[in-house]
Formats: C-alpha cells, structure tokens, sequence
C-alpha cells in the first residue's frame, strides 16, 4: 500500500467504533491500517469492505500495549505505507466492576492497553507524520473534572491519564504543526452499561444515547480544524456536566 493518499492507522479497527471510523476514514480519502488484538474475521471483512470503495486498507493484529509488538507494527508501517498522516488512538478496554473487586492484574491490562499502548503507538508514529499530520485519542466524557468514579476505576484513571498526554504531546509537537486531540464519548447506543431508554434522560440531558456517527463528526471536525491542538471534545449529549 503505497502512493499518494493519506495513511490513517487506527488501533482497534476491527470493531465497533473503530469500524465505523475505519469506513469514515476510507471515505474521506484515506488509505487505512487497522490495528486490532483478536478480531481477525472482522479485521479481514473490513479490510475487503474498506477494497470495495477503491481504497486501500491492510489489517494487522498487534497488542498495543506490548511495546515490542506496537516498534515491529510500526516498522512494518513504515516499509509498506511509508508514512502517518494520522493516528487514531482508539482502544478502550473497560471493566466495568466495583473498585473493590478490581485486582492488580486488570488493573495493569488497562493501563497497558488504555494508556500505555496510547503511548507507544503515538511514539513509534511521530518519526513517520510529515507536518500538519494528526493524533487524535478517543477518551470518555467527564475528564474535565476529576471525581469519584467506583465502577471501572481502572478505565477512568487510564482515560485521565490519556488526556494529560494529548495536552502534553500537543504542545511537545506543535512546532512540526502536528495537532494532537481527543475526543470524548459518552453513553453510546453500544455501551455495555446503557441505561434503559426510558431512563436515559435521567443521566443524559439530551434524552438519547450517542450513536458512531456522534463521534465520527467530532472526529472530522478534528481532521479540518486546523487552529485546534490540545483540545478535548465530548460527544455525549451533557452526560456528566
């Protein structure tokens, strides 16, 4: 995959929200690397959809918070696509449990995944993003302010942590005029904590829970808005003022 168009990689591509962003990305132009952990018949069949449209796509299944394995993907980037216009660091794993229940182990597998794998895929990324190139990190609505948070306490500490490094990348890089950016889901219509829909208003002022759609606009709001770095946009209808 190789050629003029730009390259988007996209961690966990193969479902869900990162689908939805893959097929997004395609069709604005992109030729797309989707990285994913276990979800090889999805990562194929999207990578055939995303062939369909006359662009390119190549799926690689990687664990993004083993640093060995996030350099190898990124090396083989950087012989197949040559470049990163854009990285979208879209991995979430969430737990949703009682923090007294929570043991060492999950805890260290999402800071890993949730975090450091942020980390890693933005560090092996940046050599190979030519200027005006763009991060953009998908967090959870309400980081603004810290709080109690009892259930998936890991989660919450991983996504905080998230938007301290989007800040400070975003500075670190703006001098090359790369933006780094995140945008904040809240309770989507695939959550697996969704309220029933007639008691989502109770938590979610605008009465509805947020579909992928939701978030793609933020996310191309991101992609055009070339005066906005360091910046967190939640998409979640007022859950969490």
């Amino acid at each position: 995959m190789s050629g003029q168009a730009p390259v988007a990689v996209v961690t966990g591509g193969a479902r869900r929200l990162g689908r939805h962003l893959c097929l997004r990305l395609a069709a604005r132009g992109y030729d797309v690397v989707i990285l994913y952990r276990r979800s090889d018949e999805a990562a194929r069949a999207l990578e055939q959809e995303i062939a369909s449209t006359g662009r390119r796509a190549r799926a690689r299944a990687v664990d993004v918070g083993v640093e060995p394995q996030v350099a190898e993907a990124f090396a083989e980037i950087a012989r197949a696509e040559g470049r990163v216009d854009l990285l979208v660091n879209n991995v979430g794993n969430y737990n949703p449990q009682p923090i007294t229940r929570l043991t060492p182990a999950v805890w260290d597998a999402t800071l890993a995944a949730n975090l450091s794998g942020a980390y890693y895929c933005s560090f092996h990324a940046l050599p190979l993003m030519p200027a005006h190139g763009s991060i953009i990190n998908i967090g959870m609505a309400g980081l603004e302010g810290i709080r109690a948070n009892v259930r998936g306490a890991d989660y919450y500490v991983s996504k905080t942590g998230l938007l301290s490094l989007t800040r400070s990348l975003a500075v670190a890089y703006a001098d090359r005029h790369i933006r780094v950016n995140m945008v904040s889901p809240g309770q989507l219509d695939n959550s697996v904590d969704l309220p029933p829909p007639d008691q989502i208003g109770e938590t979610v002022p605008l009465g509805r829970a947020g579909e992928l759609q939701d978030v793609a606009q933020a996310v191309e709001y991101l992609l055009d808005a070339s005066y906005v770095t360091g910046a967190n946009i939640d998409v979640a209808g007022g859950y969490r003022l």
